[in-house]
């Protein structure tokens, strides 16, 4: 959730950054040709008061020959073209001194331009330029013409013009672009750290709740959240969801109660049935079905009833009692074990694999989970088949896998079998109560360890026990406890 919701945030900043950072970026261009601009008007103002004196005095030549000379110093020292021209046109003074009037398609003597042209008349109109239009950088010939007219008698008599080259300017402006940039990357990369942090503070309570849910569904229904940070919103989610949780591991722990309790309660009368049942069997004569049949139902009851006690114990175990154990051993111990069952049926029962594979588990609980696999491969394998029991370990798990040669089951089937009280509609007639397997599964589950089923080929079924080779975080913490 955080890549998705951190790419969104850095996007809409990025977007701020960048609505904010063009305006600035061309507000900081014309505030520079701005402040070259007045001082252009400046200079055009000190060349009109010069001008007026060669338009008013009877000796215009050596007024003109001085502001001749101002005009080339002016260039020599600046670069910038100068020029002073009459109203019809004529040149007054200018340097270079072949420059002449620009026009409006870009004629007028050297480099002459249509915004001198333009700076042009707007001085005959008796105004002083003021806004030509903005230079960017990458207007390697851009240039700012700036005009003023020299008045006499209240009359436009002649305009003073400039032609600046930009190239300090552009740099400026460049300088000042890359300051920007500069204040931008750095805003950028705080309003990552912010939105890093943000998006944390944020989406803790969700992760939380989200390994806590994990946790729960895989069975560890003490699994709370602590929720101390993050919005006020999630954190009384978090608080409704240990509520939530709270009610639902008691609702199961009442279940597994009635479960036990009813299953030990029943178990008192219906000793006494049997007993009964003994007793009236002697008043019989001797091979009567039907109370062979009785007597056989009481003994299905009664295995039903222990397997119903093993069940709630199975549901109520934890991983306190979870060790690193060679799950191999303990697998080459249940096959010797089983081996004389499974030869008085007919079956060859065999391990394979690694001699050695250490991973966490229960002793005891995978010991009758695999009691239980090895039991059912044997019950179903025909006579004259084998079940073989390997070990292996692969990644972060020790895998044991039976294999039987029995009638397997169809997907329908695979998708059903571990299910309380389910039995195939094929294997009606095979003893059983239907819960082994679903007490195989409890029994697992409580000390981190999985089941599995799927097709064997050419026939029968493979049953898969996985072990974690890592330690839980509840054996863990029991061992650092001892340690210590």
């Amino acid at each position: 959730m955080r890549s998705r919701l951190l790419p969104l945030l850095i996007i809409l900043l990025a977007g701020v950054l960048l609505a904010l950072g063009f305006p600035l970026a061309a507000s900081q261009a014309q505030a520079e040709q701005q402040r070259v601009v007045v001082d252009r008007i400046d200079d055009t103002a000190r060349f009109a008061s010069l001008a007026q004196f060669v338009t008013s005095t009877s000796l215009p030549d050596e007024r003109r020959a001085t502001l001749q000379h101002e005009l080339d110093r002016y260039r020599n020292l600046y670069g910038i073209r100068a020029g002073v021209f009459y109203r019809d046109g004529r040149t007054m003074a200018a340097s270079p001194r072949d420059w002449r009037v620009p026009r409006e398609d870009g004629t007028g003597g050297e480099g002459g331009r249509p915004e001198g042209a333009r700076a042009y008349a707007e001085a005959l109109a008796g105004r002083r330029s003021h806004d030509p239009p903005q230079v960017w950088p990458w207007q390697r010939d851009g240039r700012i013409a700036v005009a003023s007219p020299v008045i006499r008698d209240g009359d436009v008599a002649a305009v003073v013009l400039t032609d600046s080259p930009t190239g300090p300017m552009r740099s400026r402006i460049l300088r000042g672009w890359l300051a920007i940039a500069v204040g931008e990357a750095a805003a950028m990369l705080l309003a990552v750290g912010a939105a890093l942090r943000l998006t944390g503070w944020v989406l803790k309570p969700v992760r939380t709740l989200d390994r806590a849910t994990h946790e729960i569904a895989t069975g560890k229904f003490t699994s709370r959240v602590v929720a101390s940070v993050g919005p006020p919103e999630l954190r009384r989610l978090a608080h409704s969801f240990n509520e939530m949780a709270g009610n639902v591991e008691g609702a199961l722990e009442q279940q597994r109660a009635f479960v036990a309790d009813a299953s030990h309660q029943l178990r008192n009368p219906l000793s006494a049935l049997l007993l009964r049942i003994e007793l009236l069997a002697l008043e019989l004569p001797e091979g009567n079905e039907e109370m062979a049949s009785v007597r056989a139902e009481g003994k299905r009851l009664a295995r039903v009833l222990d397997d119903l006690l093993d069940l709630a114990s199975a549901e109520h175990s934890d991983a306190s009692h979870v060790v690193l154990t060679d799950v191999a051993e303990i697998a080459a111990e249940r096959v010797a074990s089983w081996r004389p069952s499974a030869e008085r049926r007919g079956v060859r029962l065999t391990s394979a694999g690694q001699a050695a594979a250490t991973g966490w588990a229960d002793p005891v609980a995978l010991s009758s989970a695999l009691d239980a696999v090895v039991d059912n491969a044997v019950k179903f394998s025909p006579d004259g088949g084998s079940v073989t029991v390997t070990v292996r370990a692969e990644g972060g798990h020790v895998t044991v896998e039976t294999r039987d040669c029995g009638p397997g089951l169809t997907d329908e089937e695979l998708e059903r079998v571990g299910d309380r009280f389910w039995r195939s509609g094929r294997h009606q007639n095979v003893s059983g109560s239907g819960l082994g397997l679903s007490i195989t599964r409890a029994l697992l589950a409580g000390s981190g360890a999985g089941l599995s089923f799927a097709h064997n080929s050419p026939a029968g079924l493979r049953v898969l026990i996985t072990v974690p080779r890592d330690a839980p975080e509840a054996a863990g913490q029991g061992q650092g406890l001892a340690e210590r």
